[in-house]
């Protein structure tokens, strides 16, 4: 966390302190990963999820512990295909993935052979992302040359707490740029893949081009300037149905833009937690009722999108049902319906003059009267239908 003088660097430790008795101080923390940023970028607003995350807490236990299991995860199958693939990207000193990057993204002459491949191991998070930026310092001062960083280590502050991020590779061309590499296990058919998982990876990717970004700036200084980290990232994945590597270039820009402005848009995790009541704990050893007072105790924002990005979705997508907020229909629909923000005020506004609702004219309000007409035409579609339905008799079916 960023150290100021009106006291940021004292308050750090208190924070600390009190995410880790939200998350039982028993508990090791979960780290936040790209893919958990993505998501909470895709839905700022959810204060629950932006507390969860920041104080590491394990969701999938919460979920189990409330009785609604996420069901996430890749099977063992699909992790040892994934780092069976990996591992031979990477072989011979990254060879096959710089050939790929500089095919897909120049960046300078072709590699003969491997790159360099500089060791970053370190005992701490915190050491890996020094010992990261270390690394791209001393690839920067080799120009000319290619420079693969296998599973670097950048830090992303979001909300006030620090993220601790692990891209697949990042590579330095021989003119100075970084990339992002993403290498997944999903086929390339025909040149094209899947496009919901290609921008679920663009997603992501996303994520390590801002902290990567970053890791640029606090550089720049030492570097003379700041390095260009290029915004089309590689992605690497088995051609066809092989086992053989291919690429692709995927333009991150807008996606990089989105999740900046959603990240910025964040309430801070420090507020969050500063509102919970006394002895609010989340950890998943405790009876059920009282994680389900202590989840219940933070705002959410569902939406049928969380189904595939959080493990608390089904928990809340109950509570919303049961409430019935119109969140629960999708962002789309609650978008339509403005000012209404539950289903019984949806049908309220619904009800024609002379039904069961108000009786008031709807007026100048286009959301009530588009409302009203619908209700009308489906009533009278569904008159239609049962006037002109054949007579089958009792034993018809």
């Amino acid at each position: 966390m960023s150290e100021d003088p009106n006291g940021a660097a004292s308050a750090a430790p208190a924070l600390r302190q009190r995410l880790a008795q939200v998350r039982g101080v028993s508990v090791p923390p979960r780290p936040l990963d790209a893919r958990a940023l993505a998501a909470l970028a895709a839905n700022p607003g959810c204060h629950r999820r932006a507390l969860l995350d920041g104080a590491g807490v394990d969701k999938p236990r919460l979920a189990e512990a409330l009785g609604v299991p996420s069901g996430f995860g890749q099977s063992q199958f699909a992790f040892m295909r994934g780092h069976a693939f990996e591992a031979r990207v990477k072989a011979d000193g990254g060879a096959e993935l710089l050939r790929l990057a500089h095919a897909c993204l120049g960046g300078g002459p072709a590699p003969d052979g491997g790159g360099e491949v500089p060791r970053l191991a370190a005992p701490g998070q915190a050491e890996r992302v020094a010992r990261t930026e270390e690394a791209l310092r001393e690839a920067a001062g080799r120009r000319g040359g290619w420079t693969l960083l296998d599973h670097p280590m950048l830090a992303l502050e979001v909300a006030g707490s620090d993220a601790f991020l692990e891209p697949d590779a990042i590579v330095v061309h021989p003119d100075g740029g970084w990339s992002v590499v993403e290498i997944k296990s999903f086929p390339m058919l025909d040149g094209s893949a899947d496009a919901a998982k290609v921008g679920a990876a663009a997603r992501q990717a996303a994520v390590y081009v801002l902290a990567l970004e970053e890791a640029a700036g606090r550089l720049a200084e030492r570097l003379g300037g700041t390095p260009a980290v290029r915004h089309q990232v590689l992605l690497v994945c088995p051609k066809d149905f092989s086992n053989l590597p291919t690429g692709a270039a995927v333009d991150v820009r807008k996606q990089r833009a989105v999740t900046r402005r959603q990240l910025s848009r964040l309430t801070r995790v420090e507020d969050v937690a500063a509102a919970l009541p006394p002895g609010v704990c989340f950890d998943p050893d405790r009876p059920p009722d009282e994680l389900l007072r202590a989840v219940e105790s933070v705002p959410a924002s569902y939406a049928p999108e969380c189904l595939s990005a959080c493990e608390l979705a089904f928990h809340c997508r109950e509570r919303a049902r049961a409430a019935g907020d119109v969140t629960a229909l999708g962002r789309s629909v609650r978008g339509e319906l403005g000012g209404l923000t539950s289903v019984e005020e949806v049908l309220t506004a619904a009800a024609s003059p002379d039904g069961t609702g108000d009786g008031g004219d709807p007026g100048t309000d286009a959301t009530v009267a588009a409302l009203r007409r619908a209700a009308r035409l489906r009533a009278e579609a569904l008159a239609t239908a049962g006037a002109g339905a054949p007579d089958r008799g009792p034993g018809c079916r």
